[in-house]
């Protein structure tokens, strides 16, 4: 996808302005009767003006011209205008054109200009080649996206069964975490014989010339008259910079074939956060910014069960104090350790799991996820099973979990037993468990059967005689 022109800091400082802000790209590919060109559009929302339809919708016109020329000669021409979506306040949108053209060297010359508001406006113009003649191996220009999905619709970004949204401005701000991209090769069927590989790639752009390949991936294909590429990568830990990415076709003895390339850049701030990274960002623009006083409480509350032991005082010290904006920068900086792409999404997820936990799990003396096993439940996730026993007449209500695999300690077959002996509301407490730093209680049988009869219910050393009613060693040893 070729990239005309781009304005970052509009994209990334936007405010209200009237100095319209677009992006213009392009790519080409081999049709089945005429080879054509896509040329994608995405006009920042903001920095058009709005008409008002009604008292609570507005709307922004612009008028696009695109021109085709070769030399001083007009090949093909298209004017219209490109409405954006009927909205309550400003909002960015995006068009896409198609146009047959035949092969050779072209300019494309695209102008944009703001139907409320005349002086406003923006133009760009770029080389362009289309070159797909003979029945050689050869690929599409590459088209960058932000997303697809499966769409059987008659519409300009369907192709292939897939509705493609395009990337503006080749750029990948913080919350990106997937590069996603479309290619297309034609004619392996009539220059190879065999299975081919794509190999694709994105290279860092550095200052001397020379490029170095950080993420890279195979695909075995056979041949056909055109191969689809639909494929992503994972550049969630890919750092602020110019990249390339490449698109190359290889048959089995690696010999390259075709090759095409992006250019792109990334933006991703908080990939290696610090506590200097930290004291500068600005907190009324993160997520966190939203959320009342007792919102950030009740968050930090959730996260205790979960971070590292090093940071658990300065946690609780956070947490008796009054200091909402540093409770809020510690938060925000927890889950940009967790997620620096989509932090606040990652938050989301936890606090599903926390907010069902403290439901299930809560009594009179305080949040689920802090009683012992809403604790436990946050630490290490949901058991695989539990054994519940609320009528064995000879020991108060208990409940053992086990967890077949076992990570954080490298176990298996760990085990929990959780008891009430106050007999109170979600009132359980850890007695015993098998898992490595958690409490280990050898006697945990004697303390469990503590007003049993003594008559043949324990054996020497707290252990219970497996008399009925007396059932959790034969529960804990049969998990």
């Amino acid at each position: 996808m070729k990239k005309i022109a781009l304005s970052f800091l509009a994209l990334l400082y936007c405010t209200i302005t009237f100095a319209l802000d677009a992006s213009v790209s392009f790519a080409t590919f081999k049709g089945t009767t005429q080879n054509y060109v896509e040329v994608y559009l995405y006009v920042v929302g903001n920095t058009v003006e709005y008409k008002m339809l009604d008292s609570t919708r507005f709307q922004s016109n612009v008028e696009v011209v695109i021109l085709f020329k070769q030399g001083e000669n007009i090949v093909k021409f298209d004017k219209y205008a490109l409405n954006s979506p009927i909205s309550p306040s400003a909002i960015s949108f995006i068009d896409i054109k198609r146009y047959a053209l035949k092969d050779g060297d072209y300019t494309i010359e695209v102008s944009i200009n703001d139907l409320n508001r005349t002086e406003n406006a923006k133009s760009f113009n770029a080389p362009l080649k289309i070159e797909y003649e003979g029945d050689g191996l050869m690929q599409s220009d590459i088209e960058l996206l932000t997303g697809f999905k499966r769409d059987s619709t008659q519409n300009p970004f369907v192709k292939n069964g897939y509705y493609l949204d395009p990337l503006s401005f080749n750029f990948y701000d913080k919350n990106a975490s997937k590069l996603i991209f479309y290619n297309e090769i034609y004619n392996t069927d009539k220059s190879l014989k065999e299975d081919f590989v794509i190999r694709y790639a994105v290279q860092e752009v550095k200052g001397n010339g020379q490029s170095k390949d950080l993420l890279v991936g195979h695909k075995r294909r056979s041949p056909k008259s055109v191969n689809a590429l639909l494929l992503q990568l994972d550049i969630s830990k890919l750092a602020s910079g110019n990249y390339n990415l490449v698109v190359e076709v290889r048959n089995r003895g690696k010999e390259l074939l075709s090759q095409k390339k992006v250019f792109f850049q990334r933006s991703n701030p908080y990939l290696n956060i610090d506590d200097a990274i930290v004291a500068e960002i600005d907190i009324k623009e993160e997520f966190v910014a939203s959320f009342t006083d007792e919102e950030i409480l009740y968050s930090l509350k959730a996260i205790s069960p979960v971070i590292s032991e090093l940071e658990v005082d300065g946690l609780n010290t956070l947490i008796k104090g009054k200091d909402v904006e540093k409770q809020r920068r510690f938060l925000l900086t927890y889950w940009l350790r967790q997620d620096p792409n989509k932090p606040e999404d990652a938050y989301q997820e936890f606090m599903k799991v926390a907010r069902a936990v403290d439901s299930k799990y809560r009594n009179g003396f305080g949040l689920g996820f802090e009683t012992d096993r809403g604790y436990t439940y946050m630490k290490y996730g949901q058991p695989s099973d539990i054994v519940s026993s609320e009528t064995e007449p000879t020991a108060p209500p208990y409940e053992i979990w086990v967890y077949y695999d076992f990570p954080y300690t490298n176990q298996s077959n760990v085990k929990f037993i959780f008891y009430n002996p106050t007999l109170a509301h979600n009132g359980h407490e850890m007695l015993h468990s098998t898992a490595r730093g958690e409490i280990y209680n050898r006697n945990w049988e004697q303390e469990l059967y503590r007003s049993a009869p003594s008559s043949g219910n324990l054996r020497n050393g707290g252990e219970t005689n497996g008399n009925f009613n007396s059932n959790a060693r034969s529960f804990f040893d049969d998990f």
